[in-house]
């Protein structure tokens, strides 16, 4: 397994966190998902094989959020 950090442009509310948080957690191959919004970042654990960082950055897109890795 492996953690990334994520920082999230554009979360104002909490519906923005489970907007987020939902996007990440609906994608194959992620364990554990845990969104911030004063820290405006998201902490994932995830399985290499199956998901990639391009892969969780994209998803958050789609949600309608800016994604960095930090």
């Amino acid at each position: 397994m492996e953690k990334t950090k994520l920082m999230i442009q554009g979360m104002n509310c909490m519906h923005c966190v489970g907007s987020v948080e939902k996007a990440l957690t609906d994608l194959s191959g992620t364990e554990k998902v845990k969104v911030q919004l004063k820290k405006e970042q998201a902490t994932v654990k995830y399985d290499s094989n199956a998901v990639t960082p391009a892969q969780l950055i994209e998803a958050v897109r789609e949600a309608g959020y800016e994604a960095t890795i930090k």
